[in-house]
């Protein structure tokens, strides 16, 4: 199966890693990095299309929320939360928001949509998207290329020793949601500060 996987990669690679990219696709990118490290995809090329294809992606979301607002309104209630720390990053950091929400685990869908529901330009949102988007590409690529060796050695580890890999992987996403539920705990208290002033 995992050949199959590869197979596919090798010669569907540019096609796989636009739609990848898309959907949050950063472990796309690494891979795209590593197939570039290997001679089996173009470094420029494989950031072009990496880029695109997250420039795509958010502008889908920006556009669902611009649309959309009933929908959003009526479905996405879970989502509240997250939707009113997005109104607050934006209106607290503005456009800079916008190009670091790639990066930020569990709003990197949020957000666009978020900032459709405001009266934000759609070609201000697309111009700092698309260069986020390009950056965002270029430095996940880029390294994965540089250490492409190290990480396939990595991963062979890994595959070999899975029992040790799963605690520590585990143990990382605990402290991202750890850092995360800070932050968002932060936000809403100055938020509430702000409304009692």
């Amino acid at each position: 199966m995992e050949d199959l996987l590869i197979g596919w990669l090798k010669e569907y690679g540019y096609i796989v890693l636009f739609f990848w990219s898309i959907l949050e696709g950063e472990m796309g990118l690494i891979m795209a990095g590593i197939f570039s490290h290997m001679g089996d995809m173009s470094l420029p090329i494989a950031i072009a299309v990496g880029g695109f294809g997250g420039f795509i992606g958010d502008q889908i979301y920006f556009y669902i929320g611009r649309f959309n607002k009933r929908y959003i309104h009526n479905k996405l209630r879970s989502q509240r939360r997250k939707f009113a720390i997005a109104h607050l990053l934006l209106k607290r950091y503005g456009w800079p928001i916008i190009f670091i929400q790639r990066y930020m685990y569990g709003m990197r869908t949020v957000i666009p949509m978020a900032i459709g529901l405001t009266q934000y330009s759609s070609r201000q949102f697309a111009i700092i998207n698309f260069i986020s988007a390009i950056f965002w590409a270029a430095i996940t690529i880029i390294p994965a290329y540089y250490y492409g060796a190290q990480i396939l050695e990595m991963l062979k580890w890994g595959k070999e020793h899975w029992y040790i890999a799963i605690p520590i992987i585990l143990i990382i996403i605990n402290l991202i949601v750890i850092n995360l539920n800070r932050l968002e705990k932060n936000l809403l208290e100055k938020r509430r500060e702000r409304q009692t002033v």
